[in-house]
């Protein structure tokens, strides 16, 4: 599932956010940040998302109804692996409840309704709070009070 946030900077710009996740795990799988919210940010956290997985021509792929992901580029390479194409009705965020609720989260824990000074700052800051919080030690209720990686290593460990 996946979907975009921006992210404040401290000269009263924005930079915005995509961000894949694994639903089984509530793993983020792939991020980008980009200064701008074209498709080109969408294709490339995509991109990171499917180059850390293992993945299916079944897996099902699902976005809000943002332009960037029924863009040309973004199909292609949905195609391009014969994935499926899933998108939420529109102006229905309760289609993307999981990605909502991440981003509320996220903003809550790191953000602190401040922003960050540039873009360094919040790249790292960023990717700190998704490497090495939110996947190996942020618990999460829906999949028994686990880490997202325990989680997937308690799964792995069973299909053994």
């Amino acid at each position: 599932m996946g979907d975009i946030s921006y992210i404040p900077m401290a000269e009263g710009k924005f930079h915005y956010l995509s961000v894949w996740m694994d639903l089984c795990s509530r793993k983020i799988v792939g991020w980008d940040l980009q200064d701008h919210m074209r498709e080109s940010l969408v294709t490339a956290s995509l991109h990171k998302a499917l180059r850390s997985r293992k993945v299916s021509s079944r897996l099902l792929i699902h976005s809000d109804h943002g332009a960037q992901y029924a863009g040309k580029k973004f199909r292609q390479l949905l195609h391009g692996r014969t994935l499926r194409q899933s998108m939420s009705d529109a102006d229905n965020p309760y289609d993307n409840a999981n990605m909502e609720s991440f981003f509320s989260r996220f903003k809550a824990e790191l953000m602190e309704g401040g922003a960050f000074q540039d873009t360094e700052d919040s790249h790292s800051e960023i990717f700190e709070y998704i490497e090495m919080y939110y996947n190996p030690s942020r618990l999460h209720s829906s999949i028994g009070y686990l880490s997202p990686n325990n989680f997937e290593n308690k799964l792995a460990s069973t299909c053994k």
